[in-house]
């Protein structure tokens, strides 16, 4: 089916609203984050998780969207805020992807043929940030690569995590603190 040009075109919000009573314009919404979600959870969990997590957080989203806040016309950081759920429920999978990155160099994305686009793939070719990346709480590195890959804002941060912005601000300098002195250290070798 295809959807009509004027629902490709509303905000988030009222997608989400339509698809109370029409489901598969929730499809729209897989469309325009989807691909951002996958990068993103790809770089967390490499590529053999990412298609279960992005699928997953759909499921999820699709599942509780008649709870969506709709004065929030961007999902994004309610999608992301699920996918880090799902995330930290994969927690060694994380772990060990980075400790892999440590070992290796490479980013499995690499190893397995599949293409991670240019300039992404900062930890393939930085194993000091994979090990200082390891070294974070889990609740610190969340806050850090939403801001840093995702690029959400401190106030996106706070609404996918559920937390006040106060607490995003002081978990992304204490993460940036200590990346910064691992790196440091690591420089010193």
């Amino acid at each position: 089916m295809t959807i009509p040009r004027e629902v490709v075109e509303v905000d988030d919000a009222l997608l989400i609203e339509r698809s109370l009573n029409e489901p598969e314009i929730f499809a729209t919404l897989f469309d325009r984050h989807a691909p951002l979600l996958h990068r993103y959870v790809t770089r967390r969990l490499g590529p053999s998780e990412a298609e279960d997590v992005v699928a997953d957080t759909f499921l999820t989203a699709f599942q509780h969207r008649g709870g969506y806040d709709r004065s929030r016309p961007d999902a994004r950081p309610w999608l992301y805020g699920i996918a880090s759920n799902l995330i930290g429920r994969r927690r060694r999978t994380e772990t060990s992807l980075y400790r892999a990155y440590v070992r290796s160099g490479v980013h499995p994305a690499e190893l397995s043929g599949s293409q991670v686009e240019d300039g992404v793939n900062t930890l393939a070719v930085n194993r000091p940030l994979a090990q200082a990346l390891l070294k974070l709480t889990q609740a610190d590195r969340d806050v850090l690569l939403l801001v840093a890959w995702a690029e959400l804002s401190y106030q996106e941060v706070a609404d996918a995590l559920a937390i006040p912005p106060g607490t995003v601000a002081s978990r992304l300098n204490r993460a940036r603190l200590q990346i910064r002195q691992a790196l440091s250290t690591q420089g010193e070798r």
